[in-house]
């Protein structure tokens, strides 16, 4: 099935691929301001660890449940107009928290921001992938990636910084208004996608299509492996702040614990793009990057000082820049094109349930425990899924060479 792109230069895709690669990393910058601020704000109307753990459960579980049926959307309509919906949602949702000061108020809002993410992701990694020549994948979402995890340090260590010095609701109606800044952008600098004729010819046949995905290995690999490694994001994220505050880290040291992972794994993801396209199996880079995320864990739990955090945070970015740059070519690969959109719902839909599972699982968990020993099962966690990928994976790869 021939590439919408084939017979045009590589060259071609750059341009819109800027585009896309600034409106996300605006789009993560601004929604990922409130990660260290809202468990801090959250708690000074008396919200509990397993409650903070509860309403981050609640936004990865929306995003997780309607990813990919907006992925389908994004096939049939096209990527613009999903997206759009998506930063305007999630700029509302960074307004709404303004006005919180329960726990039932925040879950609420936690929720509109999962409709807001599932518009957003998977329809911008399904456009890369249609605008990206296949030889080119692994470097496009190298560059992509690399995107939304600048704007993931970038913004958490901004959303510090403001909180730290100005207090709590500065940084959310700058998020919101950064969010109205880029929804700008995206309506002004993002071609309207014309459906390609892979996603018209697949139109017709997407229900049998759709069922054949799940019985596509290599994806369903991809998909689980995700699952895993994001059950461990989802530990990071929800409660390094609450871990990092009990060993006397402020808020503007927590912002630069998740700066030290985001930029770490935003910037080696260009190496490791360039690194994808020239390996001969992608998959060993996925099960090496996870093991990596597997340590990194246990150093978080055992981490006493901003140094060590900041130092394992580092390490869980390398991880995470070599494993989810060849995930993500590699769904690409697996599938036909009119399928991609269905194909990354599926992958985000992963990203947000693991996380999901993680923050209303390990919640009770480092309540009871501590959370050096909730750290230390998370790694075990995630070296049980690398496992399970490479075994899939492979066995996929030894039917494909026997036939």
């Amino acid at each position: 099935m021939k590439s919408p792109w084939a017979g045009k230069r590589t060259e071609s895709y750059v341009p819109l691929l800027f585009v896309c690669c600034t409106v996300t990393f605006g789009c993560y910058f601004a929604a990922f301001m409130r990660l260290p601020v809202v468990p801090l704000y959250a708690r000074t109307f008396g919200t509990s660890t397993s409650q903070i753990g509860v309403f981050n459960s609640a936004f990865y579980l929306m995003a997780g449940l309607l990813s990919f049926p907006m992925g389908m959307v994004s096939d049939r309509i096209g990527s613009k107009s999903v997206a759009a919906a998506g930063l305007i949602i999630l700029s509302a949702a960074s307004f709404l928290l303004v006005f919180c000061d329960t726990f039932a108020l925040v879950t609420l809002v936690y929720l509109v921001f999962g409709i807001g993410i599932a518009a957003f992701g998977p329809t911008m990694m399904a456009f890369v992938a249609e605008i990206s020549p296949p030889t080119h994948l692994g470097r496009s979402y190298g560059w992509y990636t690399t995107a939304i995890f600048c704007g993931m340090s970038f913004g958490p260590a901004t959303g510090g910084f403001i909180a730290q010095r100005f207090d709590f609701v500065p940084v959310f109606v700058t998020a919101g208004a950064g969010l109205l800044a880029v929804f700008l952008m995206l309506i002004f600098l993002l071609p309207k996608r014309a459906r390609s004729e892979a996603a018209a010819a697949n139109h017709t046949g997407r229900r049998a299509s759709l069922a054949g995905l799940f019985r596509n290995r290599p994806l369903v690999a991809c998909w689980l492996v995700t699952l895993g490694a994001c059950f461990g994001l989802g530990m990071f994220l929800s409660f390094i702040p609450l871990h990092a505050q009990n060993q006397g880290l402020n808020a503007a040291q927590i912002g630069m614990v998740f700066f030290a992972q985001g930029i770490v794994n935003g910037l080696s993801r260009i190496p490791f793009g360039q690194l994808s396209d020239h390996v001969s199996n992608r998959s060993r880079l996925v099960t090496g990057g996870v093991v990596v995320m597997a340590l990194s864990m246990a150093g978080l739990g055992a981490s006493q000082n901003a140094a060590t955090f900041m130092a394992s945070a580092a390490l869980m970015g390398v991880g995470m820049g070599l494993a989810f740059t060849s995930i993500g070519a590699l769904i690409a690969e697996s599938v036909p094109a009119g399928l991609r959109g269905m194909a990354m719902g599926g992958y985000n839909t992963c990203i947000y349930l693991g996380m999901m599972i993680s923050s209303a699982f390990m919640g009770p968990v480092n309540q009871a425990m501590g959370f050096k020993m909730g750290f230390v099962l998370t790694a075990l966690v995630i070296a049980l899924f690398a496992g399970l990928f490479f075994f899939i994976f492979r066995s996929a790869e030894s039917a494909s060479a026997s036939r």
